[in-house]
């Protein structure tokens, strides 16, 4: 019999995460700050898609056609019902790689984009991905990638090896992954108990080992229980896409642009000494005891003048998608937590505490008189983006095209909310991308949708949907056990999300 799961997990479905780093509209602002030219993106691809939640938000919430594949049919099969839902005609499919590779009516993609898959297949499967990419991404085309990286990963590399060993030889048969993940947790306890020389070098081991017992199954199963498992070097990766004629653009993290939250002064001063960009990545990956690397590489990077950066970077829009008062600034980088200048960031928080997109441009201006230079505003802006509280928007023509796309999908989403706590995000047609709204606030949108317009009215529609099925609120780690309790609860949330979370919904075009 034939393995179609080439050693990766199977028998448990991965989780029905969003990940922002694949939505393409992140890569203008990050490659504007880089100094290179942002390419449009009218035709993308995302390989090991998991259950296509990414995929279909922003082929609904976008004027990008997608494409993409993962082997598992169980979660194609979702993600293909999602595509239908939604109507936003990707391509999604359930082969292997090398299968999908060969497709020949598969077209040439300005982007590429692959979440936590390269860590986890094996070589030949590499080597199939970067021969898609070399004959598959157009020229000035972006691929993202994340992957575990070291030096961060090195002391667990041999834990991890005795668990998957572990699971796999004293695992009953039958006996079904979750349990075998258990046990092989509960055995690498017993052995670290006994003190061995391995945990004596390696104290972090420990605390990672509780970490994944903590963890949701599904998640650790796919994170740590595949048999192939390869943290690589940021040099390996380069040498990997060297065939692929990709160079190294820009990270996909927003925080990692600011080295004064990463690094110390004497850090700072030994990278500006290193004359190769490439080895100064490598470095700064030991500084940063670097664990997982979300990057961005290019097809032909093409860089930008000065004039031309800044005049491109005027036109970027963003909008305020956290609740102005909720803003921290604080941020917390590799050399801890730093404290953002309030007469810098409150200034541009309360220009966007509106909700409504502003260019960097309309930003400049209206800050002008407060002595807050483009440099400063650009700095501003991919902190604030980084920890969530920004985000870039669309082109007006792009919102109102992907609105009854969004509006399909994220009706379907919410009435699954009924019944299931998998999916915290919905699609907005404003950001190209998702949101995160949690299973309770889906069902205050579901019961505003029925014609409730008070938060009491929202908050026994919802207690309707869980007395229904016989569930509770847990507060403070407690079951709320009376009615009265419970709606008393659901009332305060529905209060909060109205004063806060809907004019942000609102604004994003999903409420």
């Amino acid at each position: 019999m034939t393995d179609w799961t080439a050693g990766y997990v199977a028998d448990i479905g991965y989780t029905f995460g969003y990940y922002l780093e694949l939505n393409p509209q992140r890569v203008k602002l990050a490659f504007l700050n880089a100094g290179l030219v942002a390419p449009e993106f009218g035709i993308a691809c995302e390989l090991g898609f998991g259950q296509g939640l990414s995929t279909n938000v922003h082929a609904a919430a976008s004027i990008t056609q997608w494409s993409g594949t993962d082997f598992n049919p169980a979660q194609a099969g979702f993600a293909q019902a999602l595509a239908a839902v939604s109507g936003n005609e990707a391509k999604l499919y359930d082969q292997a790689f090398d299968e999908f590779a060969a497709r020949s009516d598969l077209p040439e993609f300005d982007y590429i984009g692959l979440h936590g898959i390269w860590s986890w297949v094996s070589d030949a499967n590499r080597a199939v991905i970067v021969d898609f990419i070399r004959r598959k991404l157009k020229v000035g085309g972006v691929l993202y990638i994340s992957y575990n990286t070291q030096p961060g990963w090195a002391a667990m590399v041999p834990m991890r090896d005795l668990l998957t060993e572990h699971s796999e030889v004293m695992g009953a048969a039958g006996q079904g992954l979750v349990p075998r993940i258990d046990a092989a947790l509960n055995f690498a306890e017993k052995l670290l108990a006994t003190h061995p020389n391995y945990a004596k070098a390696n104290p972090q081991v420990a605390d990672r080992v509780k970490q994944i017992k903590g963890q949701n199954r599904n998640y650790a199963a796919h994170e740590y229980f595949n048999r192939d498992w390869m943290p690589m070097s940021f040099a390996s990766m380069a040498n990997w896409l060297a065939p692929a004629k990709l160079e190294f653009a820009c990270s996909a993290n927003y925080l990692d642009f600011v080295e004064a939250v990463n690094l110390t002064q004497e850090q700072q001063t030994l990278l500006a000494e290193i004359p190769d960009a490439m080895f100064r990545q490598t470095v700064r990956d030991f500084m940063v005891n670097q664990q997982f690397r979300k990057d961005y590489w290019v097809k032909g990077a093409r860089k930008l003048s000065p004039l031309e950066q800044v005049e491109a970077l005027r036109v970027q829009r963003v909008m305020l998608t956290s609740p102005r008062a909720d803003v921290s600034l604080k941020v917390n980088g590799a050399v801890g937590e730093a404290s953002m200048q309030e007469t810098i960031y409150n200034p541009v928080l309360d220009a966007l505490a509106d909700h409504k997109p502003k260019s960097l441009g309309q930003l400049e201006q209206a800050l002008k008189g407060q002595g807050i230079g483009m440099s400063q505003l650009v700095q501003v802006i991919l902190i604030l983006t980084g920890t969530g509280a920004l985000t870039a928007v669309q082109d007006e023509p792009h919102v109102s095209k992907s609105k009854k796309r969004t509006d399909k999908l994220n009706a379907h989403l919410i009435n699954k909310s009924r019944g299931s706590v998998d999916i915290s995000y919905l699609a907005s047609p404003v950001t190209g991308g998702g949101v995160n709204v949690n299973r309770f606030q889906q069902l205050f949108l579901l019961a505003i949708e029925h014609g409730k317009k008070q938060p009491a009215e929202w908050a026994s529609v919802v207690w309707e949907v869980l007395t229904a099925q016989g569930q509770k609120l847990v507060k403070d780690g407690k079951t709320l056990e009376t009615a009265e309790d419970n709606l008393a609860e659901l009332h305060l949330q529905a209060q909060a999300f109205a004063a806060k979370q809907l004019p942000i919904l609102k604004a994003l075009q999903i409420a």
